[in-house]
């Protein structure tokens, strides 16, 4: 008996787009274990957009009005993000403004790391490298997307996501033990998006090395040489 051969179904190309970009705006949004581990125990969760941008006007409020001083009170800008904006993670982020989510949760965890710093007398420059260490490892995984490089689960796991970030901050901050907190934090924090970082990209060099080396290898002596002169051989 003949079988014909099973062909796998092509996938739809818009479906396969509006894929890839909910797993880019949702990489983007650097969540951790504590969002991964609740977000399919939200039900419909938040709308996106509109809680982002409710969180980031509190905080800013918080902020203008004066009113982190010391001790717990310095939880609040904290609480006040995680409460608004986990449920968004909810959502499918296929919205035409949710790509709008991932620079307002790098604004809101940045805004909310100075006040509550500069509320505690945390160092300043301190604060600067935190802060950088964050946006690199954001600006490498938005530039590996892009390349279609996709950094691995664990990093996002191991980097502990924006909630927990500032949840360890803000435990800092009010158990008034800030800048160890924030000096374990960042050492670590650099340690690890700096080593996995270039070994990745290093990891990649060494295959297209070999994939440009298989290439050559079945290239005919003709086509080698062109390759190398940059001019094709006279027939």
């Amino acid at each position: 008996m003949i079988t014909q051969p099973q062909t796998s179904p092509v996938p739809d190309p818009y479906e396969e787009r509006l894929r890839i970009q909910t797993a880019r705006l949702l990489a983007y949004r650097d969540d951790g274990p504590l969002v991964m581990a609740l977000r399919d125990k939200m039900g419909p969760g938040l709308p996106p957009v509109p809680a982002a941008l409710a969180a980031l006007l509190a905080i800013v409020a918080i902020g203008v009005t004066g009113m982190l001083d010391e001790g717990f009170v310095l939880l609040v800008p904290v609480l006040v993000m995680v409460v608004l904006v986990l449920p968004t993670a909810a959502r499918d982020h296929l919205g035409k403004l949710d790509w709008l989510m991932p620079p307002l949760i790098r604004t809101t965890e940045f805004l909310t790391i100075i006040l509550i710093g500069l509320a505690a007398d945390a160092p300043k420059w301190l604060l600067f490298v935190l802060i950088y260490v964050i946006g690199y490892h954001t600006y490498d995984t938005v530039y590996r997307t892009r390349q279609s490089i996709w950094p691995p689960d664990w990093v996002f796991k191991a980097g502990l996501g924006w909630e927990l970030r500032l949840l360890l901050i803000g435990a800092g901050a009010a158990f008034d033990v800030l800048t160890w907190v924030l000096a374990a934090l960042t050492l670590y924090l650099g340690v690890l998006f700096a080593i996995e970082s270039v070994t990745s990209w290093v990891r990649l060099d060494k295959q297209s090395a070999l994939t440009q080396a298989g290439d050559d290898l079945e290239a005919s002596p003709e086509e080698a040489m062109e390759q190398a002169t940059g001019e094709a051989e006279p027939a």
